[in-house]
């Protein structure tokens, strides 16, 4: 397995884009402990894939705020 194998289905959000019905993204679990996001209404437009590390520094600075930045 790599980066790039999933292993866990893709999930909706609950929540994308300041409740704007064209703003949703699907994220998975990846077999190295990362993330693999995609576009929810066009998941074959491509998949971007993030590694553990890189995926808890966004899930940190979105906790943070926008003033983090």
């Amino acid at each position: 397995m790599n980066r790039k194998t999933v292993v866990r289905p893709f999930r909706t959000s609950s929540y994308s884009g300041g409740g704007s019905a064209n703003e949703c993204v699907e994220v998975a679990r990846t077999a190295v402990g990362g993330r693999a996001v995609r576009d929810s209404k066009d998941p074959a437009r491509g998949t971007a894939y993030f590694g553990a590390q890189a995926w808890q520094a966004f899930v940190s600075a979105l906790g943070r705020g926008p003033e983090a930045g």
